[in-house]
């Protein structure tokens, strides 16, 4: 065996090893041989894709596979080119590297995304080809993070949303809740301050409750796979009989949370905040408010945000009443935390959905 090793190596630019939009990466294509070795082509490759494939059954022996690709980019370079009249290039024993740059695409694309169902994959790959051999290929996946977007319509906006409820078994009466947060994007290990009225006319206690989850929508030949997982639960205090109160609760945004992906159209990452009033023996009336978390910003956005106040106090220069939005809906299909999300709740928790 002539080529004793193969392998495609990249260097990290920051800390975290994550690129975006426009970055440059920049690796070595290693190749050990045994022996003097001819080479037809060493070519570099990088490509951006994401794949969606599930499995459902109709009974004991029948089931359907759905499935649905997409590709961002496809870039190829030669690396080795010929250097002998036959049309292959000679390689003497022991070790070669061949540097690569490699620019990424600065086009809207989404981040890189694990799941069982399917995923979103950014990677290098190498690949060596030799006269009368099956084509060698090694590969290096990187973790690439989309820059935000902060033009998304309501992205800066308010977000509202009002529920009646009546009681007629087991109480009477009947209790209001509006829900207002200051906005619908927020970032990494920041916090979503949720303000609630309560007016209670009724006979019965109320303990309003609130739930950060997420949704993982997959899309394929018109079908959808969904997951739904709780990230977590916050409650407040009760609100009594013929009580009027007006309550806020602050909801941390775990860090490690990766952000919304919500520019592919076969794949996506919502989040949702939940709040419902905890009502015994009775249905729990809720609001559902999106939430879009962006990812760490760049040096360039934080100086387009603003200088001098912090993002979650930045303002937004179309700001409309609260008694004028409607409630939001969710927008149409077009590692750490999510990667581990793979099984759908019961039945109890579908109105999380």
């Amino acid at each position: 065996m002539t080529i004793e090793s193969f392998s495609i190596e990249y260097d990290a630019i920051n800390s975290r090893n994550t690129f975006t939009n426009g970055d440059t990466i920049s690796g070595r294509i290693i190749l050990q041989v045994s022996m003097e070795t001819k080479i037809q082509s060493l070519i570099f490759v990088g490509k951006g894709k994401a794949r969606v494939v599930w499995h459902e059954y109709y009974g004991q022996h029948q089931h359907r596979v759905y499935w649905a690709n997409e590709k961002y980019y496809d870039v190829k370079q030669p690396i080795l080119r010929e250097t002998s009249q036959d049309g292959t290039a000679v390689l003497s024993k022991g070790r070669h590297v061949f540097p690569f740059s490699f620019k990424i695409p600065d086009r809207k694309m989404p981040s890189t995304f694990k799941h069982s169902t399917g995923r979103i994959v950014h990677k290098l790959r190498a690949e060596l080809k030799q006269s009368m051999k099956l084509t060698k290929k090694t590969k290096a996946h990187f973790t690439f993070v989309s820059k935000n977007d902060m033009e998304y319509p309501g992205l800066m906006e308010p977000q509202y949303g009002c529920k009646d409820k009546s009681l007629s078994f087991f109480g009477s009466g009947t209790i209001t809740m509006d829900v207002h947060t200051k906005r619908m994007g927020y970032k990494q290990g920041g916090s979503v301050k949720a303000t609630v009225e309560i007016v209670n006319n009724s006979s019965r206690d109320v303990k309003p409750k609130f739930i950060l989850y997420e949704k993982q929508s997959f899309f394929a030949q018109g079908h959808r796979k969904l997951y739904t997982t709780e990230i977590l639960k916050e409650k407040s205090e009760a609100v009594a009989p013929a009580e009027k109160k007006v309550l806020t609760k602050v909801i941390p945004i775990p860090r490690e949370l990766p952000p919304s992906i919500l520019n592919c159209s076969i794949i996506k990452l919502e989040y949702r905040l939940k709040v419902y009033l905890d009502i015994k023996c009775a249905s729990d009336p809720h609001i559902k408010l999106p939430i879009i978390i962006l990812s760490h910003f760049s040096e360039a956005q934080m100086q387009s945000l603003s200088t001098n106040t912090a993002f979650e106090d930045f303002p937004n220069p179309s700001t409309q009443a609260w008694n004028n939005m409607p409630q939001p809906l969710d927008p149409p299909p077009s590692y750490s935390y999510a990667m581990a999300s793979s099984s759908t709740y019961p039945d109890k928790h579908s109105s999380l959905m």
